[in-house]
This record gives structure tokens, sequence and C-alpha cells, in this order.
């Protein structure tokens, strides 16, 4: 590109958007990217502090901004997204569906570590919806290197850096322990909670089993629920120490493989999750704080089982950061640092 004074181009190619910004009204170009200027364009550019401008001269060594910007979103872009028109040199990637957001961690930081590029996202394994934006891209500079372009793409590796992973219609069985309900000393108030939070993501409640403090009976309302076809057993209650809280072990008794008794979360420190046989179905363990917390440790990792999304050992050991929820009067989650 070349340096010319405004009132000398007219009839040369605008190499990059003009941009005019005027508080509380509006931010967008007024000139794009391979307009010719004219002689009547001059007071406008002038107008938005533009006393020169670049105009496009051909050297098949360097890559516009828009184009760079194609680049940066066939690395970053996978399933169920699209991208935006590039405007100003940036495209952003806009989900399909409501889903969890995978990112590979590792080659966003290879791509973003490169210099005079930008991939910026949301937070990776929470929750989007059909419509939200997930990531924009861009170059620093007006024009770049196809070199450093080409550097971008073998960092990138062959996968897509961004999938959504959309939510699953799950069969979801419910096993409400504990000798208080059981004899309806007390009104089950747990139950309530657990449904209103799964069919949020549109499963179907397809059974309700409550026991007491027996680990062989609650070991049989979880068989009994996987038979009927659950894609996910949710165990409420009996999840401390005390010699009465019986469900971790009625869940390891099931032959389910223990991924963790414990994350470093608060409200839900009890929590255990485990995986049932070969479909690897989740059976979880939930301690009495998702009774009444507004968000807990149930709220991290169930949309992550609801798009089939393993959750690993690891996973939940990363949230030591962010664990803690700071029960702020006016909850914002997910956008907040709980989890992250």
């Amino acid at each position: 590109m070349k340096l010319m004074k405004t009132q000398d181009a007219v009839g040369q190619v605008l190499c990059h958007d003009i941009t005019q910004i005027i508080k509380g009204v509006t931010k967008d170009a007024v000139f794009r990217k391979g307009h010719i200027i004219k002689e009547e364009d001059v007071p406008v550019l002038l107008s938005v502090g533009k006393d020169h401008v670049y105009i496009w001269e051909n050297d098949e060594n360097m890559m516009h901004e828009n184009d760079a910007a194609e680049v940066l979103y066939k690395i970053c872009a996978g399933q169920n997204m699209h991208g935006s028109d590039v405007k100003e040199g940036k495209i952003e990637l806009i989900a399909d569906c409501d889903g969890v957001l995978k990112i590979n961690r590792e080659k966003l930081l290879a791509v973003n570590s490169l210099g005079e590029m930008m991939i910026a996202s949301r937070h990776g394994d929470f929750a989007v919806k059909k419509g939200d934006k997930l990531a924009g891209t861009r170059i620093i500079p007006l024009v770049i290197e196809k070199e450093k372009m080409d550097r971008a793409i073998l960092a990138a590796g062959s996968e897509p850096l961004f999938n959504v992973c959309p939510f699953k219609k799950k069969k979801v069985g419910i096993v409400t322990t504990g000798n208080e309900v059981f004899h309806k000393r007390i009104e089950d108030t747990f139950t309530p909670v657990i449904i209103d939070k799964v069919t949020e993501f549109g499963a179907e409640i397809i059974g309700h089993e409550i026991s007491d403090d027996d680990n062989e009976r609650i070991t049989g309302c979880i068989m009994k629920l996987l038979d009927m076809g659950a894609e996910m057993v949710v165990c409420t209650g009996g999840m401390s120490v005390d010699p009465d809280d019986k469900t971790p072990l009625a869940i390891k008794n099931t032959g389910a493989e223990i991924i963790t008794y414990g994350a470093p979360v608060l409200p839900g420190a009890m929590f255990l999750l485990s995986y049932y046989g070969e479909k690897k179905i989740p059976v979880l363990g939930l301690p009495g704080c998702v009774m009444y917390a507004k968000r807990t440790i149930f709220d991290l990792v169930l949309p992550r089982l609801m798009a089939d999304d393993i959750v690993t050992e690891e996973d939940l050991h990363r949230f030591g950061e962010g664990g803690l929820c700071l029960n702020c009067n006016v909850c914002t989650f997910p956008n907040c640092g709980f989890g992250k």
C-alpha cells in the first residue's frame, strides 16, 4: 500500500475500511476497502480525521487484512458455527445451535503467539446459545506477509480451533436419598431443583426413585433407572462424611468408574462424578448445596454432560482457580468468573 495525502488521492483505490465514530450514534465504515475515492469523498475523509489515506499497490507477497481475516476464520471455524461478513478487517464466529463451546487452547495460543494477528474468544467449556458471538479474528496491521499467514495455518494444525457440541435430549433418572425424605419427615425440595436444571437443556425425566440411607437400596434404585434406559442418573443427598451418608458407596457398588469424589469448587466440594458402562453414562452424586445455592459445581459440569462432552478428573482439578462462587447479590452466571 502507498500513503497519499487525501486531497491527492482522488481516483485511487482505498485499501482499508474508513471508520466513522459518533458517540452514541454510530461506529461503522463510511468507505469500504476497494472504494474508488471521488472528489466529493475528500471532505468526508477529512471530517473523520483522515488527512492521509492508504491506497492499494499490488504486492504478491503481501495479504490485505480482509483476506487475512478469512484465513484466520478458516483456521477457527468448526462444527455448528458460521462467520459474519468481513467488516473493518474482522470476521466474527456465530453459533448455529445451543451447545457447549470447545476450544483447542494449545493451538489458539500458538496462533496468537505469532504476533500481528489475533483470535479473541469467549471462555470454552461453557454453554452457548444459537446466535451467540463466539470469537473474532483479524490481523493487527493493514497488510501482512503471506508467509506469516502460512505459519498460522501450520500452527493451527488440521483441526479447527473451535467447535460447538450440541446438547442432546437425554433421558435422566433421579434418585432422592435420605431417611428424612423416605419416611416423609420432611418435604423433598431437592428434586424440583434438579428437574428445573436438567430440563433447561431439553432433558426428559424418565424416572424418580426415593431411597432411605441404605446403600444397597440406593444401588438398586440407580440400576433400575439404568435398566429403564436412563442416559444420566442424578443422586441427591447423602454425600457428606456422616456415617448415615451412603450415596458414594452405593454409586461405587453399581460398578461405575469413579472419576472423582470431591472437587475444588465452592459450593460443591462433595460432588461425585462417575461413568457407568461402555456408553459412559454419567452417574452423579450431588451435595446438599445444589438444593439451595444458586450456582454450584453442578452448573459447571451439567452443560458438558448434556452435550456428551466427557469431563475428566483433570478438568475438575482445574476448577481450583475460579472455583469459588462469590454469591453476588445480582447473579450474572455464566458471564462471571465462576468456573473460569
